[in-house]
């Protein structure tokens, strides 16, 4: 834009005057950070798509669900709260599309490998969801606790034509941990093998 000021000798001469914009000063912004870098910033938003966008420094960064816990989670509030400052990880700086994707759980351990040492261990858990696969249970002690699947051909407590009919979301049940892969993050459940121990 042009300004109209006057020099020194009181002529008013038209000289350009550039301000930064919003755009201007996002890159600048984005130009100082870089992949692997930790930051502390702001929850600002979590709209039910699934993406968390959180203020570091006056920039609007964001984190997909995958990248929020290593555990199951159905949405970002069942763990986040609008307001919450948390601390993550850079994955990746846009420049172009001035986009700053963060991770949380890449500045966790992941649980899984210490879980695959727990493989013969048995648990009590709630039931969580009923799919066509089978039942999964929560076999933690905590909200976002890890899930395990226990397989539609394990015969349910009473005589039904399905076997996960015989199972209701809510039900606590006793398992045993047959299986962990920790490549596929997939946790196999056994009620059978459970029993049997106990009769052992």
């Amino acid at each position: 834009m042009t300004a109209v000021l006057p020099d020194e000798d009181g002529v008013l001469r038209a000289r350009w005057r550039t301000e930064p914009t919003a755009d201007d000063r996002d890159w600048a912004f984005l130009t100082t950070l870089h992949r692997g870098r930790i930051c502390t910033g702001t929850v600002v938003a979590m709209p039910d798509f699934g993406v968390t966008f959180v203020d570091i420094g006056g920039f609007t960064a964001m984190i997909n669900l995958p990248e929020v816990s290593w555990r199951h989670i159905d949405y970002p509030s069942d763990i986040l709260t609008v307001g919450q400052e948390v601390t993550a990880e850079i994955l990746d700086v846009d420049l172009v599309r001035q986009r700053v994707p963060l991770s949380l759980k890449a500045l966790e351990e992941d649980p899984m490998p210490a879980l695959a040492q727990q493989v013969g261990r048995i648990v009590t858990g709630p039931v969580t969801r009923i799919t066509p696969s089978g039942a999964f249970v929560r076999i933690e002690d905590r909200d976002d606790g890890f899930e395990g699947l226990l397989h539609h051909t394990e015969p349910a407590e009473t005589s039904v034509d399905e076997p996960e009919e015989g199972i209701q979301v809510g039900d606590i049940l006793t398992v045993k941990i047959i299986d962990v892969d920790p490549g596929n993050r997939r946790i196999g459940l056994s009620r059978v093998q459970a029993r049997s121990s106990d009769v052992q």
